[in-house]
This record gives structure tokens, sequence and C-alpha cells, in this order.
């Protein structure tokens, strides 16, 4: 590709700035959603320093969380296959409380993702062909039980956990399968989850946290989470809301260009649903996917912050929706950087931040969305 004159000045400007984050003028996230009784913060990730997940290894996005987060969430240090990667016995949490640590130094909050993530994936590789023994539900329930009280009694100050995460198959709409739920049943596993979770952690919000979105093509997923959610309901489980995972823009596709198509009252519908159950809403893990939108960075980062402006507005529109998280503050740093590379095969800008730790109009779009929202 040939790039711009303009491209290749921002290019060098971006290769002689140096030293701290800069900061964007204002107020910042944090201090603006305080001022409506919102939360605002981000994921961030304690894995090899100089990858993707290695983002808390990076001084100049610590001192971007410092100043625009007032709660973390551990990107994968709290998954099972991080936390258990080598086997049935003991936890290793010294990545999970790098991070906690952190924000206790920095008078933040944490949220907890992910106490169960149900999905066959993302278990670690010892689970296959695990043997429950001759009582398998009461050894899959013990397990559970004891994952989930070691967490909560580590973490006290987490003020929400994704107690359970993905469990709907969003091809029709029913609960996955796992080596746990063949063992004790699937909403068996789910409700025994909620309840320990509300035992060990009664403080805490409990959310079940999902990636249905507003795009055509999650009509199923959207409906298998209102049957899970009314499904909870109808049997006394302990849910305070449902995140959403909010990886809007491009569809997840190989082949994909351009944004989705909202279904804007379809999802309205959705959302209206949800809250009238009396389930709160949180925006759980925000990112814009701009895969196939042009290079230049002028129309892309100007196209990016209006698709996210219009679906932030909506979201907060609702008085119910508490929390705000993005998936992430700097570009480089972003879980789409790995998967359904652009056409071009230059580096996507789904963030707030850019490479050079410059504020981007994505960054002012959240901050005009948290000014224009109601106060809770």
């Amino acid at each position: 590709m040939t790039l711009s004159r303009r491209d290749l000045l921002a290019a060098g400007a971006a290769g002689a700035l140096a030293g701290p984050a800069l900061a964007a003028e204002g107020p910042s996230l944090r201090e603006l959603a305080k001022a409506k009784g919102i939360v605002f913060g981000s994921a961030v990730g304690a894995g090899p320093k100089g990858s993707i997940t290695g983002s808390f290894e990076d001084a100049r996005y610590r001192e971007i969380l410092a100043r625009e987060c007032g709660v973390l969430v551990h990107e994968n240090e709290l998954k099972w296959y991080v936390l258990r990667a080598r086997g049935p016995q003991g936890f290793d949490f010294e990545r999970a409380d790098r991070i906690a640590d952190f924000a206790k130094a920095n008078g933040q909050a944490l949220r907890g993702h992910t106490l169960l993530w149900h999905h066959p994936q993302w278990f670690p590789n010892w689970v296959k062909g695990h043997d429950f023994g001759a009582k398998p539900a009461e050894a899959a329930a013990k397990m559970v039980t004891e994952h989930i009280q070691a967490l909560c009694r580590r973490y006290p100050q987490m003020i929400s956990w994704d107690v359970v995460n993905e469990t709907v198959d969003p091809a029709d709409g029913s609960i996955r399968s796992t080596f746990l739920s063949d063992a004790m049943g699937k909403e068996e596993v789910l409700d025994l989850s909620f309840h320990v979770a509300r035992e060990a952690a009664p403080k805490a919000r409990l959310v079940y946290n999902d990636y249905m979105s507003q795009e055509a093509g999650n009509e199923k997923h959207r409906y298998g989470v209102l049957k899970l959610l009314e499904g909870f309901r109808k049997r006394g489980t302990p849910v305070d809301a449902l995140g959403v995972q909010s990886h809007i823009g491009a569809e997840n596709a190989d082949s994909f260009t351009g944004f989705g198509k909202p279904q804007e009252k379809a999802w309205t519908a959705f959302l209206n649903d949800v809250t009238g159950m009396g389930y709160d809403l949180m925006v759980t893990e925000f990112d814009v996917h701009d895969k196939g939108l042009p290079y230049d960075f002028g129309p892309r980062d100007a196209a990016v912050a209006a698709y996210a402006k219009a679906y932030l507005d909506q979201m907060l529109s609702y008085r119910q929706t508490k929390e705000i998280l993005a998936w992430g503050l700097v570009d480089k740093y972003s879980w789409l950087q790995g998967r359904w590379p652009r056409q071009d095969g230059q580096p996507k800008r789904p963030t707030l931040y850019d490479d050079t730790y410059q504020p981007k109009p994505l960054r002012e779009a959240v901050a005009a969305a948290l000014k224009a929202a109601p106060a809770r």
C-alpha cells in the first residue's frame, strides 16, 4: 500500500514521541463517570512483557489506567486456563495479585472476570477426560464451590463478578455443555455458581456476561440469553445484572468489511426485556472493531467514534447501566489485533488511545456520552 504524505508525517511524529502518556484535555473518564453515578474502567493483562496480553508491564499504559479508570478488571488472569493451568489442585494468583495491588495503590475498585467461563474451549487441558469418580455430580459441585469460594475470599474488594460467562450458544440459543455440566446438569452448574457467589461475595453485584449484540445475525443469541435470564428469575437464582460485552463494529469474520447493521428496534426491545425482569445492565468489554474501514486514520477514527457514541448514548439512557468497562485502552494491546486481520494487513484502532498513547476521537466520544448520560 502507498502511504500519503500525511500518513508519513503522522508516522514520523509517532516515532518521535517519547516520555509519559499524553493526558486528554478536561476531566478524566473516571471523574466524568463518577459525576453521573457510573464507574468507568478497563481490562488490563499481566501476560508476558511486550505481548498483546502484557499491557500491565507497560509503564505508560499503567499511567493511563491510573488516570482514567475507577475500576480495573483482569483480562485473563482469573480465567481457569490461566489460574488453574497446572491441574485441578491449587491456584496461581501471582499475575492477578499484581493487578489487584496496583488497583489498591491507585484507589481503584476491582471487578471479577470470570468465576465460570462456561465454554468448553476455554478450560485448561487437564479437564479433558477428567474423572469425577463414583459420584460425579457431587464432585463437580465441590470443585465449582471451592473455586468460587477461593477467588471471592482472595479478592473481597470486587464490586461485581462475572459469575458465568458465555454459556449461551449463539448458533441456536441453547446452554453450552462442559465437563462440569456433563457431570451435574446445565442449569444446575449455573445456578450453583450464582448461589455460591452470593454467599461468598454478598456485597458484589453478580453478573451473567455474554457477547450477544445489536447487529443482524445475533437474533438467536439474544433469544437464548433472554430465555436464560427468565429461567434464573423463575428458579430464584441470584443474578443482579446482564453484562453486555459490547464488542461492536465490524462482524468477527475474515471476509467482512464495514460495520454491522444494527437492528435498532430489536436491540431496544431486548434491553427493555432485560431491564423489565429487574436486571441491571453493564457494558463490560467495550471496543469498536474497525476491520473493514478505510486505512486513513482521520475518517476511520471519526467513523469509529460516531458509531460508538450512538451505541453508548443508548446504553447509558438506561439508568440500570452503572458500569462501563473498556476491553483495553491502547490499540496495540487490543485482543482484536490478533484476530480477523484487516485486508490491508495494517493494525486496527479499536480502543481509546493509539499506539503512541495519545487519546483518539473514540476517547472523546466516550467522554461525550458520559457527559450526556442521566445521573444514576
